[in-house]
Order: structure tokens, then C-alpha cells, then sequence
């Protein structure tokens, strides 16, 4: 288990992963706030959640909350570079079913509704799960401290 866990936090992705992941982490978790606290206009669980009953995607109430635990929480993890590769799969994932149900109907264009936004997340943080954090992350301390044990 202690092997598997230090290469899931292991990663020699230097500074570029920082500094991909920082701005994307914490835009992820600001998106998450809107769907989970109705913070920054956003409409919390209960709109959010009628908005995703309306996709199809139900319970709607449910899905609020799994869309906006992954994008808040995922999103902090990835800002904080903490367990990077599992925050970044999950904010991936969250991505790909954005896309899919609520954006490919309105093409590519974000000022039509469309799915250029949720491409970009998804690529960035496919790419996260891949590199790992880089430099200047939770995960490091981490996997010092288990290869020092």
C-alpha cells in the first residue's frame, strides 16, 4: 500500500504543473462554491440541482451535490496539490459529463452555452492525472515522508 500510495503522489512535473494547477484548482472550487453554498451568483443545491433534473441527470438534488463535492473539493486538492492524480480524475470525470449533458448541444462556443470551458478543465486536469502536482505541492511532503520511513 505504501508503495502504491507514494507513486500515486510522486511526480517530476517541475513548476509547469504548478502552475497549471493553481489557477485551475481554485476556478474549479469557485464553480463548486456556486453549485454547493450559492456562492458567487451561483445557484446552490437546490437550483443547481433542478437545472441537472432538467438534463436528465437524476436525481437532480444528488448530482448537485456529486458535481459540486468534486469541483469544490476536487478543486481545492488540485490548488493545493494534494492527491493530485485522484482530484484531477475526479474533476476530469466531472468535466466529461458536463460536456456531454449539458453542453454539446449548444456547440463549441462558451458565449452560446457551449463546451469550449469544460474542454479546457477537462484537458488541463486529464493532464494533472497524468503528470501528477509538480513542484510546490501537498503531495511532495507526502511522498517525502513516506520514502523516509
Amino acid at each position: 500500500m505504501k508503495v502504491l500510495i507514494t507513486k500515486l503522489v510522486s511526480s517530476d512535473a517541475g513548476i509547469a504543473a504548478f502552475i497549471l494547477r493553481v489557477p485551475v484548482g481554485l476556478t474549479l472550487a469557485a464553480h463548486g462554491a456556486q453549485k454547493l453554498f450559492a456562492w458567487f451568483g451561483g445557484y446552490g443545491l437546490e437550483g443547481t440541482g433542478q437545472y441537472m433534473a432538467s438534463l436528465g441527470l437524476e436525481p437532480g438534488f444528488l448530482m448537485a451535490l456529486l458535481a459540486g463535492s468534486a469541483e469544490f473539493f476536487g478543486g481545492l486538492a488540485l490548488a493545493l496539490g494534494l492527491l493530485t492524480r485522484p482530484a484531477a480524475a475526479v474533476s476530469a470525470f466531472t468535466m466529461l459529463i458536463a460536456i456531454f449533458s449539458a453542453h454539446i448541444p449548444n456547440g463549441l462556443f462558451l458565449s452560446n452555452g457551449g463546451y469550449e470551458y469544460a474542454l479546457v478543465l477537462f484537458a488541463v486536469t486529464v493532464s494533472l492525472a497524468i503528470t501528477g502536482a509538480g513542484r510546490l505541492a501537498v503531495d511532495n511532503v507526502i511522498a517525502r515522508a513516506l520514502t523516509t520511513k
